[in-house]
């Protein structure tokens, strides 16, 4: 039976069809799986584990501690309640999602012994409490018994060293070998009472009340070590590694099934290679099938380019408003410490004036009696006993304002309020000058100026840190001068947070370099910068401080200003020794200048 054209076409087509679908299918199955919800749940195990065995650590400390400890033990089933729900929130595989339920079983488990615990610890310190007290009014009463009795002082003495012996006994109870503990001491805190009767009848009822304290506090401790005991025996570090292997096993199937579907792959790409001979023959229609695929994929790129662009620009917007809020971090930073620079003569000014009205009422005393003397000596015939009065009392006035120094005293205090009105207003004037509102403009800039105002603003942070400044006479320079002020803000406030010695150092230096560039030198004596962080320190979002304390973007900024004015930034440190970042700025600025501060002070209205 010879088959039409259409239908042979018919049947190469759906052999072709099939040939495809047999290679897509094992194509799907040899495919690479994402294993990164399986490796974060590996850490979260492995961080579950930690944290347990951290708990287990702080109940001992917590156990053993018989004084308020200054360093309060973290609720770490908190913490590992979290971490269960992220584990929980994760879990992608049944291996794991089995296993959650006893690992929430556990923790509560656990977390109800350690409530047991802490409240077993906290009867312990208040007995422990009532028994050092007890115990010591013990040794006061055996104190008067021995000073009326002399002749009981070798008893006294005895009963002295067994209450030592008691209360060392006591307080090295460690909860890890009570039972030891308790049938050591537990025999001398039997025979107190005894001791102290047989020295002086007069101290049994004290040592009666010690000798309870002290069996109380034994009874609590030992009940604090049964609990302990059993909070130790309740770990779910073992849940952990169960659930830890089960999800490792079940990594290993899944990769030795793809590993076989790829033995399948590549036998069946080898029945492939045999039937290329008869694919051969259907040249034209590959070249169809193979231009619809071209087309395809070419519109995938597209879309998958299109995808991309959008993304870029996201993150540009990401980094444009990131780079945003680290500048208004650091004008929040900037702003407190202009305000407590404020206060600080703001508050003695006021004082001044305070104690400047303060003594106003005597000087209005004073012109008082001596209008009253003028007005006695104006009468035609002045009584002599009125006049004596009056300048008796005036003089009296005047002698205690001369012997409380109330004239100078004021001088004193207008003068310091003077000067601390000074000083805000020099303040102010440096702010001013410092923030420049029109970031756009570019004018002529001293660089020293910029220095003397960026070390004021920086003041609160350099509290502990000596400056010295070594300003050259620099020819002075065009560029956006609060762009600058950045630069040295961020530069100082960095070397400032990297010194960890007691009495810091930062030494600020200005000079020029021939008649076309400045530079300065801002150098620190903190922990340096290690070498293999040097090259990423000016990378956007590369930060070396704590989670939490820095964004990373300080120094991608300053490079960012300093290279919009065709300058450049040097870095150079040791560790234990220092550093020192030297910023070199040409004196005309590139043209392109103009036109960024633009785009700045644009983004930053934004």
């Amino acid at each position: 039976m010879t088959l039409q054209p259409q239908h042979r076409q018919a049947l190469l087509g759906l052999g072709a069809a099939a040939l495809l679908l047999a290679l897509v299918f094992l194509f799907v199955k040899t495919n690479g799986i994402e294993f990164k919800g399986d490796l974060r749940a590996l850490r979260l195990l492995s961080e579950m584990k930690d944290i347990d065995a951290r708990w287990d650590s702080d109940a001992l400390r917590l156990a053993n501690e018989l004084a308020p400890s200054r360093i309060p033990v973290p609720d770490r089933s908190a913490l590992l309640a979290r971490v269960l729900r992220e584990l929980e929130e994760g879990a992608s595989r049944d291996a794991i999602a089995r296993q959650i339920p006893a690992l929430k079983a556990g923790l509560a488990q656990k977390n109800t012994q350690f409530k047991a615990l802490r409240g077993a610890h906290a009867v312990s310190l208040r007995s422990f409490e009532a028994a050092g007290d007890a115990l010591r009014s013990l040794l006061a009463e055996s104190a008067v018994s021995r000073a009326r009795d002399p002749r009981s002082a070798e008893r006294l003495a005895q009963l002295g060293a067994l209450v030592a012996q008691v209360r060392s006994g006591l307080l090295a109870a460690d909860v890890t070998a009570m039972d030891d503990a308790t049938g050591a001491i537990a025999p001398r805190v039997a025979t107190i009472r005894a001791a102290a009767v047989t020295a002086d009848p007069a101290l049994g009822v004290v040592a009666g009340g010690a000798q309870a304290a002290a069996e109380t506090y034994l009874n609590a401790r030992v009940a604090e070590a049964e609990a302990w005991r059993k909070f130790s025996f309740l770990t779910v570090g073992s849940r952990i590694d169960l659930a830890a292997r089960n999800l490792s096993k079940s990594i290993e199937e899944t990769l030795d099934d793809k590993e076989r579907w790829r033995v399948y792959l590549f036998a069946y790409a080898g029945a492939l290679l045999i039937g290329v001979g008869y694919l051969a023959t259907r040249v034209l229609a590959t070249q169809q099938a193979l231009r619809n695929a071209n087309e395809d994929l070419e519109k995938r790129v597209s879309e998958r380019t299109r995808d991309l662009s959008q993304t870029l620009k996201r993150l540009k917007e990401s980094e444009a408003q990131l780079v945003q809020s680290e500048k208004m971090s650091s004008l929040g930073q900037m702003v407190a410490g202009v305000a407590h620079e404020i206060n600080t003569p703001l508050a003695y000014v006021k004082n001044s004036v305070a104690t400047a009205r303060d003594r106003m009422p005597d000087l209005h005393g004073m012109i008082e009696q001596a209008e009253r003397l003028l007005g006695i000596l104006r009468a035609e015939s002045p009584d002599p006993d009125e006049l004596n009065a009056a300048f008796g009392a005036l003089e009296t006035l005047i002698a205690r304002l001369r012997a409380e120094r109330a004239i100078e005293d004021l001088d004193t205090l207008t003068g310091d309020g003077l000067h601390g009105i000074e000083q805000i207003a020099e303040l102010v004037a440096n702010l001013k000058n410092f923030s420049r509102l029109d970031r756009s403009k570019v004018a002529s800039f001293n660089v020293n100026d910029g220095v003397h105002a960026t070390l004021l603003i920086a003041r609160p942070n350099l509290r502990k840190i000596d400056v010295e400044k070594h300003l050259g006479d620099v020819p002075s320079i065009t560029c956006s001068p609060s762009q600058v002020n950045q630069v040295l803000l961020n530069l100082i406030n960095n070397s400032a947070q990297a010194i960890d010695k007691p009495r810091g150092l930062i030494t600020v230096t200005t000079r020029p370099l021939g008649t076309q560039a400045v530079a300065i030198d801002v150098e620190d004596n903190g922990k340096g910068i290690a070498p293999e962080a040097l090259p990423k320190i000016f990378d956007p979002f590369y930060t070396t401080k704590e989670v939490g304390k820095g964004t990373g973007l300080g120094l991608s900024i300053a490079y960012k200003i300093v290279s919009q004015h065709g300058g450049k930034i040097d870095v150079r440190s040791t560790q234990g020794v220092g550093t020192t970042v030297t910023v070199t700025l040409p004196v005309e600025p590139p043209p392109e200048l103009a036109m960024a501060t633009e785009e700045a002070a644009a983004e930053g209205m934004r």
